[in-house]
């Protein structure tokens, strides 16, 4: 095969997938690692000359040697938001990302990019986060060239924030706000991020670098739910509600298979997710990120919002 070959662990998710459809851009070949190929497949079709879906299992050594026969570099974008049963923020964003770290040295491949989050932090008290910073010093323990990825929270079409937002202001006669709405937020397009990713393979120093990627503005999120429901022509009615009720909340919550809030989105609702001017970002790489009221127009616009 004549293209370079990346292997995308995740790429049927929110972030996975837009990479996916990057990749190809840039004229890679992106191999679709998924444990459900069938789910892979009605989102991409059948393999085509520029990407294929394989069946892969992050947990899995020969499952992930099988995902990197002559590949050329892997993206991690496996994410855990509810630990249930042997899933847990370890069990993914540890121990599976330290294995694929590993395996991609073994095997040597040129690229690995491993998405984390901003605000990753080994010595922090949530869980969560602690976990997320812990992924990445493994990361860098076993493929010292790793390329670590740290995006704010990310919208787009079908996303689980702005579509939440939209559908909340639509149904609630007043909308709860997480503590005083105080908390500072960066928000950033998915497709930005994709497209960072992308061109982070393509460059041609190999070294270990960290990227922080915000968008072009910095809201409190009580500024965001306004900027929200003004684009969207919706009255924002908002009331302060303690995180100390947030975390009951959750905790009720995440019994339900999909829950509509998650105890560690509630930890991350309480610090501040900005990048750092200390970080490389979106600039290095030559991008513009896009504004979410830009992009929220479009969601309004075009509802189904495609992949």
């Amino acid at each position: 095969m004549s293209m370079r070959v990346v292997t995308v662990f995740g790429g049927t998710g929110f972030l996975g997938r837009r990479v996916v459809d990057h990749l190809c851009e840039h004229g890679f070949f992106a191999r679709i690692a998924s444990r459900h190929v069938n789910r892979s497949r009605e989102l991409f079709g059948p393999d085509g000359p520029q990407f294929q879906s394989i069946e892969a299992d992050i947990h899995d050594r020969a499952s992930i040697a099988h995902a990197f026969v002559g590949a050329y570099g892997a993206v991690n974008a496996v994410s855990l938001y509810v630990e249930r049963g042997g899933e847990t923020f370890h069990s993914v964003h540890v121990e599976a990302a330290r294995r694929l770290a590993a395996r991609a040295q073994q095997d040597g491949l040129e690229r690995l990019v491993h998405v984390s989050g901003i605000g990753a932090d080994a010595a922090s008290p949530s869980l969560y986060i602690r976990k997320r910073g812990e992924g990445e010093l493994a990361v860098r323990a076993a493929f010292p060239d790793a390329v670590i990825v740290r995006p704010a929270v990310m919208f787009g079409p079908n996303d689980a924030f702005l579509t939440s937002l939209l559908a909340l202001f639509r149904t609630l006669p007043v909308f709860p706000m997480f503590g005083r709405g105080l908390t500072r937020l960066q928000p950033v397009y998915v497709g930005d991020v994709a497209e960072a990713i992308a061109r982070a393979l393509e460059q041609i120093e190999k070294d270990s670098r960290t990227f922080e990627f915000g968008g072009p503005r910095v809201y409190s999120y009580e500024e965001l739910l306004r900027a929200v429901a003004r684009e969207a022509g919706l009255e924002a009615r908002l009331i302060p509600m303690p995180f100390a009720a947030w975390h009951t909340l959750a905790r009720l919550a995440e019994v339900l298979p999909n829950a509509p809030v998650t105890r560690n989105q509630i930890e991350l609702m309480q610090v501040d997710t900005v990048a750092s001017r200390d970080v490389p970002g979106f600039a290095e790489l030559g991008i513009s990120p896009r504004r979410v009221e830009d992009i929220l127009r479009e969601m309004l616009a075009c509802p189904s919002g495609g992949r």
